[in-house]
This record gives structure tokens, C-alpha cells and sequence, in this order.
């Protein structure tokens, strides 16, 4: 039999197995939880950065808007593939390494642009970001995952997808600050320094948690658990991980959208200054971090009252796409400047939800030992839309007989996407079902019905721990 690959060592004062948690492992599993908020920041800034600096670099390179739209795409060439491979080999991997790496690299693909700016260099620098981002929300879940138990995943889950809000919130600002005192160069400097002190930090704080499909010792007295390892036909093809992926399908087209052209959009068509357009994009990200610090935990708190997952984190999923898509579908009919900007804020803001309520669900389907790889699967096809849509809108704004008839264009076709997507993960998530079909609700039981240890008494004794 192969060896089985091990974690990173734990911390000092940590104990790698959760039957025996300290105040040390708690502090620990919020230390990692902000760093991997940090992580998120930082990713979401790098992304941003381009369709931030969109108008002053479309002028100064005379780019077209299809040519510009190829270049935001580009970025998803290798965005997909990369959250595939990565997922397969994260059971391989501690995740201490796989996020330094990806942060490294983020750094790295800032450079090229500082050198000459031309299309071939910005397309190859997006490229090898995309690449290096690609697996970045699924494996930094799935680093997180392994400090928290599955009953308090919520508020862990909520604030690292709340990172991304937080990104775009913070970076709108600094970076459009950055582009008129320094120019635009400049911004994508900034970023390969951040990035570059994050991975610095990340290595030498970054520890993999002790809910990681690791073997480690075991009371006597505790059952041992029931390790599954399913085929990934059966899992992919079940109504949730189906559901799931639709459901970030439809978030994704409207926040690649939102990334690459939404910043030009309130420039050129609706005639704000840049700070005005930052702030605008600033308090968008706002709205999405407030939903996401509100619903994820009322999430958890429906399952603690009994709650099954499809309602309490599928059909909401699904509801908040399809009313984003609504929105989406209603805002360029709108004249009203505050009701113009309110439809925008929930057309761009609501599918946050559908973020970190895709991975709790997917969760719930798979064992442990293969989450990572589904995580990267999830991730890679729930975010094809970035490869098509910023191109795609591109093209339309070209071939329309005015710029503003092809954004109208565009965003009817993306709220028709997030409508199907959003009602389709409505119908198809059912975790419950899934799992008793799959067998996990019997590893379920098992553990239940396993004699009292250790770890029942840890628990009750300290239900606030993360272990």
C-alpha cells in the first residue's frame, strides 16, 4: 500500500488531534482563519486591478473594447484547468505549501506589464495569474475545513468568502488612488509586494488543521471512523454537486462581469469621476460582505434548529442567483440614478451568498479524503464564465449600434444565465437525500452511535471550540 501523505506539523501548543483541543487550537484555528481572509483580499485585488485601470489603459495602448474583453478573458484560460489539477493533488499536499505557492506566483504575474506594457504582456501576465488563482477559493476553503468542524463551518466559510468583498471594497479605492497619483503601473506593483509579504507570512504561520483526512491516534474507547472513498462519477453526478456548480455558474458570470467591465461601465455610460466609480464599486462590496456576515451564520443557525440543508443552504443559494439575475435584467431600463444604482448593488452584490453556501453543500456529499479534488472540480466549472463573458461582452459593446445598446445586450443575456442557473440549483440541491444515497449518512450514524469518548466529553465540555 502507497503512504499515506501527511499534514504539515502542527504548531506548538496545538494538538493535531480534536479530541483534545486547547484555548492554544482555538487561537490557532482564527489565526489561519484570518490569514485566509487576507488571502482572499489580496486575491480579489490582484483580479480587480485590470478592470480598475481599464479606461486609462484602454486609451494609452488604443485598445478596442473586444480587445480588451479578450485580454479580461484570458485571465480564465487557465483558471479552470489549474483548479482541477490542483484539487487532485491537494490530498498530496498540505495546504501550508499549496497557498504559498499560489501567492508567490500571484507576485510574479504582476511583473511582466511593469516591464513594457504591451497586449502580448498584459495577456501573459493575466494568464499565469489566472492560472496561479485558479484553485485559490476552493483550497483555501478546504484549508479551512480542516480547522473547523462541519456544525460551524458557516461564519469560517462566510468570512472567507467575505475576504473577496473585502477585497474589491478596499482595492477600488487604493488602486484607483494609486492610478491617478502614480499611474497605473503602479498598481499592479503595489500588488506583487502584498502578494510577496502575504506568502511570507502564510509560511511561517500556515498549518494544516486536524480535520485533515490525516491518520493520527485515536481514543480507545471511540469507534473508529468509517472512511468512504466513492467513485467521482457518482459524486459529480449527484443533484447537489450539480446544483452546487450551477449556482456558481450563475454568481460567476455576473462577478466576471463585474471585474472586467463594470468599472468602464459607470465611467463611460453613466458619467462618473473615477472615485465616484470607486466608491460606487466599494459600497457594492459592502452590500455583499454585510449579506455574507448575516446569512452564512443564520445558515448555521437553521441546521442547529434542525433545518435540513436543502432549505436552509440550497434553495436559498439558488433564490439569491436568480434574484440577482432579476435585478441584472431590470437595471438598464431604469433612469432614476438611486434606483438605477440600488438594482446594480443586487445585481453585482446577492450572488456573495451563493458563494460560500456552494461549498457547505457540496460538503455535505463527499467524503473527506476526496473534498479537495471535488472542491477544485466545483471550482473549475462553476467559474467558466469568466473565460466567455468578459470577451463576449466585448464583441456585443462592438457590434452594437451603440456602446450602451450592447452593455443592455450584455446584461439581459447574463441575468437570463444566473435565472436558469439559480432555479436549477433551487430544484437540484438536496444534501440529505444525496448522502443516504451515497452511503455518508451511515459513516453519519456510525459515529453517533459510537460509545462515549473523549471527544462526546470535549465537546460538551467546550461546545465553542472549532474542534
Amino acid at each position: 500500500m502507497a503512504p499515506q501523505p501527511q499534514p504539515s506539523a502542527p504548531p506548538a501548543g496545538c494538538d493535531a488531534d480534536p479530541d483534545r483541543a486547547t484555548p492554544a487550537h482555538r487561537r490557532r484555528a482564527w489565526l489561519i482563519t484570518a490569514m485566509i481572509v487576507t488571502f482572499m483580499v489580496v486575491n480579489y485585488a490582484d483580479k480587480s486591478v485590470l478592470g480598475l485601470a481599464a479606461v486609462p489603459v484602454m486609451a494609452e495602448l488604443h485598445l478596442s473594447n473586444s480587445t480588451y474583453g479578450l485580454i479580461s478573458s484570458s485571465f480564465f484560460l487557465l483558471f479552470s484547468l489549474s483548479g482541477l489539477l490542483v484539487g487532485f493533488f491537494s490530498s498530496r499536499l498540505s495546504s501550508r505549501v499549496l497557498l504559498f505557492a499560489m501567492a508567490l506566483l500571484w507576485a510574479v504575474a504582476q511583473l511582466p506589464v511593469l516591464v513594457v506594457a504591451t497586449v502580448p504582456t498584459l495577456v501573459a501576465g493575466r494568464v499565469l495569474l489566472g492560472a496561479a488563482e485558479g484553485p485559490a477559493a476552493s483550497m483555501s476553503m478546504h484549508a479551512l475545513y480542516k480547522w473547523f468542524p462541519p456544525e460551524r463551518r458557516g461564519l469560517p466559510s462566510a468570512l472567507q468568502i467575505g475576504g473577496a468583498a473585502l477585497g474589491t471594497l478596499l482595492a477600488a479605492p487604493a488602486v484607483t488612488w494609486l492610478i491617478i497619483a502614480f499611474g497605473w503601473r503602479s498598481a499592479f506593483l503595489a500588488l506583487a509586494v502584498t502578494s510577496a509579504v502575504w506568502s511570507l507570512v502564510w509560511w511561517k504561520v500556515g498549518h494544516d488543521g486536524p480535520y485533515s483526512d490525516s491518520r493520527r491516534p485515536r481514543p480507545a474507547a471511540a469507534a473508529p471512523p468509517v472512511r468512504h472513498r466513492l467513485p467521482y462519477r457518482r459524486l459529480l453526478f449527484t443533484g447537489t454537486v450539480l446544483g452546487s456548480i450551477s449556482s456558481a455558474f450563475g454568481a460567476s458570470w455576473a462577478l466576471s462581469l463585474s471585474q472586467a467591465w463594470l468599472p468602464a461601465y459607470l465611467r463611460n455610460q453613466l458619467g462618473m469621476t473615477p472615485q465616484t466609480a470607486a466608491t460606487t464599486i466599494s459600497a457594492i462590496s459592502a452590500f455583499s460582505l454585510v449579506l455574507l456576515l448575516t446569512v452564512s451564520p443564520f445558515v448555521d443557525a437553521l441546521k442547529v434548529r434542525g433545518l435540513s440543508s436543502r432549505w436552509s443552504s440550497g434553495v436559498l443559494q439558488g433564490i439569491a442567483v436568480c434574484a440577482a439575475g432579476v435585478a441584472m435584467a431590470a437595471f438598464p431600463f431604469v433612469d432614476a440614478t438611486g434606483p438605477r444604482l440600488l438594482l446594480v448593488a443586487v445585481a453585482f452584490g446577492c450572488t456573495a451568498v451563493a458563494i460560500p453556501l456552494h461549498y457547505m453543500t457540496t460538503a455535505e456529499v463527499v467524503p473527506t479524503g476526496q473534498r479537495g479534488a471535488v472542491f477544485g472540480i466545483v471550482a473549475a466549472t462553476g467559474t467558466l464564465p469568466g473565460l466567455i463573458a468578459p470577451s463576449l461582452t466585448g464583441h456585443l459593446i462592438d457590434a452594437a449600434a451603440t456602446p450602451t445598446a450592447g452593455y443592455t445586450t450584455a446584461f439581459l443575456l447574463t441575468a437570463g444565465v444566473m435565472l436558469l442557473a439559480g432555479a436549477f440549483a433551487v430544484v437540484a440541491i438536496r444534501p440529505e437525500r444525496d448522502a443516504r444515497r451515497l452511503g455518508l449518512a451511515a459513516e453519519s450514524l456510525a459515529r453517533q452511535k459510537a460509545p462515549a469518548s473523549a471527544t462526546d466529553r470535549a465537546t460538551s465540555a467546550h461546545p465553542e471550540r472549532p474542534c
